[in-house]
């Protein structure tokens, strides 16, 4: 029986890291490991990890970021299959054999499956991510620059010979995180992706308010998209340099041009918003009139709600907003 890895990076989620540790080890795969590596925590963590004893493999290092604890997982994990799953979030008992079964019908570099949303106290919200599956022509799509479809971090399982090409990615001081960044799409570079059409998880969302605009977990919405475009300069050079690929400077990505998008209209002017439409909105469309894994339908429904943002009514303009940002948002709106 092949082995697979579960492999938690943790830094200060002591609230939440006996959840993640303990669906890792309550995995119906029997051949799963479980490793957590502690990124120089400041909380209780490492009291919750060793107290895990010997059925945990522990690792606690100093304070590096995101991507120093993904270096490191990558250097020290010796099966060939691994899941990295975020602190906060969680899996179900059947994730690890549900994807090992997968794995074993091709040479998949990743497969990735369904995140059902949660909010901070662990309820489900009805929402999962991601919304779209990953086609099988990820990487000549990613050779043109589009980000495919892909769940957070703890939705990726990956053949640990394809990180290997990638990581380690270098630890820069301006960009400390987003190691599932470079795991996600490197190793989409490497080998083929497979979907899951199935949740097997859950993504803890700490601003499930179907009133917010965020991108991701991120508290401010410019913040996130400005650290997208470093990611893709570092997976720029990194695939020239290990893979002999050149990826095009520029990328396309309507998760990362909604998030600019909400930042430039909402709670704006109706004289702002129509120029943002006019002068900067470019890009945005393109991800959505171009879009490889969107139906017509989709696209011509997102639009019309798109155009809604220039009626001089500022509700109706911020409503519609948040009903493109938040998925939350639009499955409340179905409800009532």
């Amino acid at each position: 029986m092949d082995r697979i890895t579960i492999v938690i990076c943790n830094y200060n989620y002591e609230r939440y890291l006996a959840t993640a540790i303990d669906s890792a080890l309550q995995q119906d795969y029997a051949a799963t490991h479980v490793i957590v590596i502690d990124d120089g925590s400041t909380d209780g963590s490492r009291a919750i990890i060793e107290g895990y004893g010997d059925r945990i493999q522990s690792v606690f290092k100093s304070n590096g970021g995101q991507v120093s604890a993904y270096n490191h997982a990558v250097e020290i994990v010796d099966a060939e299959f691994a899941i990295f799953l975020d602190s906060d979030d969680l899996l179900y008992p059947s994730a690890a054999s549900e994807v090992m079964q997968v794995f074993g019908t091709g040479d998949w570099a990743k497969v990735q499956f369904r995140l059902d949303v949660m909010d901070s106290a662990g309820n489900t919200t009805g929402a999962y991510v991601p919304n779209s599956s990953a086609p099988r022509n990820c990487d000549t799509l990613l050779r043109g620059g589009w980000l495919y479809p892909s769940p957070p971090a703890s939705g990726n399982a990956y053949r640990v010979s394809a990180l290997k090409q990638v990581f380690p990615i270098p630890e820069a001081i301006a960009d400390r995180y987003g190691a599932d960044f470079y795991a996600i799409y490197g190793t989409a570079l490497v080998g083929p992706v497979a979907d899951i059409p199935k949740s097997l998880g859950g993504y803890r969302v700490h601003n499930t308010k179907s009133s917010n605009v965020s991108f991701a977990n991120s508290e401010q919405i410019n913040k996130a998209p400005k650290a997208f475009t470093m990611r893709w300069q570092i997976l720029r050079t990194t695939a020239a340099s290990r893979l002999q690929i050149d990826l095009p400077e520029a990328f396309y990505d309507f998760s990362h041009e909604k998030a600019l998008f909400c930042s430039g209209v909402y709670h704006a002017p109706v004289a702002t918003r129509w120029r943002w439409m006019m002068r900067d909105s470019h890009d945005y469309l393109h991800t959505i009139v171009a879009n490889p894994f969107w139906s017509l339908k989709k696209k011509v429904g997102t639009l019309v709600l798109s155009c809604l943002c220039l009626v001089p009514y500022s509700p109706l303009s911020d409503f519609v907003v948040r009903y493109i940002n938040n998925p939350l948002a639009r499955r409340r709106a179905v409800e009532q």
